[in-house]
């Protein structure tokens, strides 16, 4: 293994100066890109999803339960499988404690396509106490472009349609048995209706684990 240079204390800090002037830079402009990020405009749902989960059937406004803003991650467990994704689960073990998340009104869920009777079990197995609701039987997973199947709607990932991520390399996300489930977050608010406005789910690295780089936000 190739180790660094050996250098005077002097040195050392004017390298690390350098680096922290970078860093900087780095630091501003993820702190506008987060700001546009927060500027984008948003999609209103006016279609009616029904999801099950420990109190029965709900629909998406019962998920909030109560908050002004939720967020779902779209965890990949379909109902052939006979337990949830690996990844998947490694991000939720790292989850944590959600109360100073509820504090800002915020809700977070988890969805999966796979029966509530499949989900429960596999969720005490884990330990774990956040809401999950289980969405099979509506297109709410197809209309997200979580669950690919090009026999309900056209294969879009991630934002890119299956020839763009077939022209850009990343056919990985297209390919294989259909239905294909995958995972990303979506943000949804509460507009003071029934209804709620959301961005669409994202798929980025550290959002969606499992499978390479998904969410970039």
């Amino acid at each position: 293994m190739s180790l660094p240079r050996v250098v005077s204390r002097d040195d050392w800090v004017a390298a690390r100066r350098e680096l922290l002037a970078r860093e900087k830079e780095m630091t501003r402009a993820r702190d506008a890109l987060n700001a546009d990020r927060r500027r984008l405009p948003m999609v209103r749902i006016d279609k009616e999803y029904v999801f099950e989960g420990p109190n029965g059937k709900t629909g998406l406004a019962g998920i909030f339960e109560g908050g002004r803003q939720l967020v779902v991650y779209h965890f990949m467990f379909a109902p052939e499988w006979d337990k949830g994704c690996p990844s998947c689960s490694g991000f939720d073990d790292r989850i944590g404690h959600l109360a100073h998340l509820n504090a800002t009104a915020t809700t977070f869920a988890c969805v999966s396509r796979a029966p509530l009777a499949m989900i429960q079990p596999f969720k005490e197995r884990m330990g774990w106490t956040f809401p999950w609701y289980s969405s099979c039987g509506s297109d709410f997973n197809y209309d997200f472009h979580v669950t690919l199947d090009e026999s309900v709607r056209p294969i879009e990932y991630n934002y890119r349609t299956k020839a763009e991520h077939e022209q850009a390399g990343s056919g990985y996300y297209v390919q294989g048995e259909e239905p294909l489930d995958l995972h990303g977050l979506s943000c949804f608010l509460r507009d003071g209706t029934a209804s709620s406005t959301p961005t669409p789910p994202t798929g980025a690295a550290p959002t969606r684990s499992a499978s390479p780089p998904t969410s970039s936000t």
